[in-house]
């Protein structure tokens, strides 16, 4: 996955040199803006005033309607919620707990300009539920968050951007996760600990699958086929697959690798605990 802008503006970005939302700003220098007013405020004709500022006669009207007539205050509101790791601030636990699940599945973290970190969330298209839970808990962790999603074939990239991704996600590092260390701090622990079902929710909706199973028994000289449900969990990286066993472990679910990359639940008791605290996917 490359992190790539879509191509649909998200709100408060700008396009071809207009505000899309009025609120957030403008791209012209704030003292290009504020000297226009200035003019207009001193009786300057708007085609003068554009004029003299390099800019259309349109935008001095814009200018104009914003911050003279409807009060508006100038320049660019850059605000971004404050961080839990480096301010203290208050953080959605359990839906941290998903959301770390969901990355450690299918998300990944990209550098953007300013240092602002890009967190996408890749899911299957199909799960329209999920989707949209990826785009709730992402601004449950990041209040004020405005989640953006793009389609490619079959996928939908959830993504939100935030200088503090890096931060909560500690875990992020150049290459594939699967072919180099992944390990959660002391805190990432302790929160899971306290919160093993969403983070497992996240785990088992990202790379995992509720699916039948069958096998065949010979009773009383006949031999019968035997159908039933199983969790599995899918991953690479040897390290997530041991986050995954050991959340199961915290909430007493049975496991067994049932491959070189798999994590399967079999057992009847654990695949109804899986059940209540996971869901299906939606």
């Amino acid at each position: 996955p490359t992190g790539r802008a879509g191509s649909t503006p998200s709100p408060g970005t700008t396009v071809g040199g207009l505000d899309q939302a009025p609120h957030m700003g403008h791209v012209r220098p704030q003292h290009v803006v504020d000297s226009a007013l200035a003019a207009s405020d001193a009786g300057m004709r708007d085609a003068a005033n554009a004029a003299m500022h390099g800019v259309a006669v349109k935008t001095i009207r814009r200018w104009r309607r914003l911050y003279q007539r409807r009060g508006l205050p100038r320049g660019q509101a850059h605000t971004s919620a404050a961080c839990p790791v480096c301010d203290g601030a208050a953080l959605d636990e359990p839906a941290y707990a998903e959301l770390l699940g969901w990355y450690l599945g299918d998300g990944h973290l990209s550098r953007g300009r300013r240092d602002v970190w890009n967190l996408h969330v890749y899911n299957d298209a199909r799960y329209v539920q999920d989707n949209a839970v990826i785009a709730a808990i992402m601004r449950r962790v990041k209040p004020g968050g405005l989640p953006h999603t793009r389609l490619v074939p079959g996928c939908v990239i959830t993504t939100v951007s935030w200088k503090h991704w890096i931060c909560l996600l500690p875990l992020h590092g150049p290459g594939r996760k699967h072919e180099r260390v992944i390990a959660l701090e002391p805190w990432q622990e302790e929160i899971v600990e306290r919160h093993p079902g969403p983070f497992l929710r996240g785990l088992f909706h990202s790379d995992g699958c509720r699916a039948n199973n069958w096998t065949t028994r010979r009773v009383g000289g006949e031999l019968k086929r035997y159908d039933y449900p199983r969790w599995q969990f899918s991953n690479r990286s040897e390290d997530i697959l041991g986050l995954c066993t050991w959340a199961l472990d915290l909430v007493d679910v049975p496991w067994r690798r049932s491959g070189r990359w798999c994590v399967s639940v079999s057992r009847r008791a654990g695949v109804a605990r899986l059940d209540e605290l996971v869901g299906p996917k939606r």
